[in-house]
Order: structure tokens, then C-alpha cells, then sequence
């Protein structure tokens, strides 16, 4: 039987890791001066890459990462004035104020328990999940991860921890996004049909905001039905199982269908792997609208990026050899040898998922991005 990331570290060592080394905080405390963004759009991947990096046993990789990325950082940008308080919602995705959503969530976090800050925003900003092509909480859930294993090692949590959570909240607020339309699941469908049913954006060209802004029923008619037509969670353990199974579909996916567009489409896993990670951190009652905004997102992904055709069998690769412990650590070397910050994070996913046809994804996320070293 396959196990899971988790259980293959227990049995044998090498895996999950609490980075006693101090590297994460390092590297997150070179990372923080910068901002969310570069060239006006394109998303700061640092501390998601190097929090992956540290979670698979790699910290010894992570300084010669980051001294490569750093010609990608760009300066946080100025603060133009205090995010009010009692105002929030004007502010709330508007992109000029990138630099004062994570200053008002530093101050936040300084004042009160990380939980608390996340359980009062978490429902307010899960809406605009899909904003800046779902890297916001993407980065959410990397320092949501971070921080929960801090602490389930008995550890105190550091500054520059907290620092992480700020930011990648204040990221999401200032890029928060709705979809056009994003119908919740209401149907019988699994993750594995409901994916095979979305129908794909008629105009596949262009960016992602002109690729989703395609999301309604006049523009993609096969849209909200395709959506409605997952199966819905009821309690919060179900929309944390229905979450692990949309997870491994979409991670299943990228095997055959990766192809079409092979860096974008790592998203329709790595976000609801996100929204999972999150959910121990987050009072029960938000689990069930955060596995319908997650399957949206996921779908939208899809239906975005994803080619016609699946790629024939013999284009597949073969699971990687070895049980499943040698697997996870030969990927995970892998990822951190080819440097991309879209491979180390989808074979950061493909291992939460844990089984052979997880691990084919994961060779063929090293097989289709290109490399950086």
C-alpha cells in the first residue's frame, strides 16, 4: 500500500523537518525587504519556494536558491497611506496599495494571535481566491504551514514567521479577485469527472485575467454547470476528505495534461493544496466554503490552461523506482537540482498526495519547466 509524504519521513528519517538550522528565517528575513511582485505583476515565488525547500529536507539548497532568484526581487512597495480599520473593504484588491495591506497585517499579527488574525480574515479574503492567478494563497498556505509546525514541535514561533503570514495575507487582499461566476458544487460528480467535465475558455490566449474574465455562462456556456456538477461537502470532515480528493485529481491530471500549459497549470493542485494545509488552522465552520472556493479556483485553472487531448501513454513517464520513502527523496532532489520555483512547489504537492501516479506528475513537472541550474 502507498503512504502518504508524512508516513514515509516517520519510517525513515529524512522528509518533514523543523529546520533547527535557522535557514527558513534567514532566508525569509532576506526575502522580506522585497515586495510581492515584479514587473507590475509577476508573483514574488521566494518564500514559497524556500518553505518548500526546508519542508523537504533541503535547507542546504535553499541560500544558493535564493542567491540566484534575487536578480527576480523588487523592492516592497511604499506605503501610501494606513489601511483604516474600519474601512477595509475599500481597499480591499486594489493593487496600489500593495505596500499597505502587509504593513496593516504586521500590525495585526504584533497585536494578536496569528489564529485569530487568520480565522477573522480567512472567510473575508477566500472569495477573491483566484487573485493573482491563486498566488496569494498559495503563499498563504506555505507560511500557514510553517507556523503550525512551529508550533506542533513545541517551538516558539519566530518574527520572521509572522512577518511571512503578513505578507502573504497582505498580498491577498491587495490582489484580491472574484471569478465572474464560480457556481458552488452541487451535484455527484468527483474530483476526477468533475475535472474531466470542465469545458475550456473559447479564447486560449492571452494572460490569466483575460483568460478568466471568460468565466460565464455567455462566454463558456458548459461553465457553471461543469462547476455545479461536483459533488458537495456537507460537514467539515467531508470538505477536508472532498479537499485530499480534489487535490490528488488535480495533481493526477497534470500527468496528461500538464503539456498544455505546463507552468500555469501546476496551480489547479498546488492552490487547493493551500486551502488544505490551512484548514487545521481555521475554525471547522470556514471548511466547507473553502473546499467550494478551492474546487472554483481549481476548475478555473483548468478550464484556463488545460490542452484538448491527454498525452499518449508513451510520453508518460514511469514512476520513479524505489518504495515510496526513496521515491519522495529522489524527486525531491530532483526538484531542488532543476531550481524551478514551479517544480520545487508542484513535487511539494505531488509528495503530500504521496502515490505513483502523484510521483509521475511530479517527473513530469521536471520533465516540462524548464530548468534554472
Amino acid at each position: 500500500m502507498d503512504m502518504s509524504r508524512e508516513e514515509a519521513r516517520t519510517e525513515t528519517g529524512p522528509g518533514r523537518t523543523r529546520d533547527d538550522s535557522g535557514v527558513l528565517d534567514e532566508a525569509l528575513e532576506r526575502l522580506h525587504a522585497s515586495g510581492p511582485e515584479r514587473e507590475g505583476w509577476l508573483s514574488n515565488h521566494g518564500p514559497m519556494a524556500v518553505e518548500a525547500l526546508v519542508y523537504g529536507d533541503r535547507a542546504a539548497t535553499v541560500h544558493r536558491w535564493l542567491d540566484r532568484y534575487r536578480d527576480k526581487l523588487e523592492d516592497m512597495p511604499p506605503q501610501a497611506r494606513p489601511i483604516d480599520p474600519a474601512a477595509w473593504r475599500e481597499a480591499l484588491g486594489d493593487p496600489s496599495r500593495l505596500g499597505d495591506w502587509p504593513a496593516y497585517f504586521a500590525r495585526e499579527l504584533a497585536d494578536r494571535p496569528w489564529r485569530e488574525v487568520l480565522a477573522e480574515w480567512w472567510p473575508r479574503l477566500l472569495p477573491g481566491l483566484a487573485g493573482a492567478a491563486t498566488h496569494t494563497v498559495i503563499r498563504a498556505g506555505h507560511a500557514v504551514r510553517t507556523l503550525q509546525d512551529t508550533e506542533a514541535a513545541g517551538r516558539t514561533v519566530t518574527g520572521p514567521r509572522v512577518t511571512e503570514l503578513a505578507h502573504a495575507l497582505g498580498y491577498w487582499a491587495a490582489r484580491y479577485a472574484r471569478l465572474p461566476s464560480a457556481p458552488v458544487p452541487d451535484g455527484t460528480a468527483t474530483p476526477d469527472a468533475a475535472l474531466a467535465g470542465v469545458p475550456a475558455v473559447p479564447a486560449q490566449a492571452g494572460g490569466i485575467r483575460e483568460r478568466l474574465a471568460q468565466l460565464t455562462p455567455e462566454s463558456t456556456p458548459g461553465w457553471p454547470a461543469a462547476v455545479s456538477a461536483l459533488a458537495p461537502a456537507r460537514t467539515p470532515e467531508e470538505a477536508r476528505g472532498a479537499l485530499a480528493d480534489l487535490v490528488r485529481a488535480a495533481v493526477h491530471r497534470y500527468a496528461a495534461y500538464g503539456h498544455g500549459e505546463p507552468l500555469m497549470l501546476v496551480h489547479a493542485a498546488t492552490a487547493p493544496n493551500a486551502v488544505l494545509r490551512t484548514l487545521p488552522a481555521l475554525p471547522r465552520d470556514l471548511w466547507v466554503p473553502s473546499y467550494a472556493a478551492a474546487w472554483a479556483a481549481s476548475a478555473a485553472v483548468t478550464a484556463a490552461y488545460e490542452p484538448a487531448a491527454p498525452l499518449p501513454p508513451e510520453r508518460i513517464p514511469a514512476p520513479p523506482a524505489g518504495d515510496a520513502a526513496q521515491a519522495a527523496d529522489e524527486l525531491l532532489t530532483r526538484a531542488a537540482a532543476h531550481g524551478d520555483e514551479h517544480t520545487i512547489k508542484f513535487v511539494d504537492t505531488a509528495l503530500d498526495v504521496g502515490d505513483d501516479t502523484a510521483r509521475v506528475a511530479a517527473l513530469q513537472s521536471v520533465a516540462l519547466l524548464d530548468p534554472v541550474f
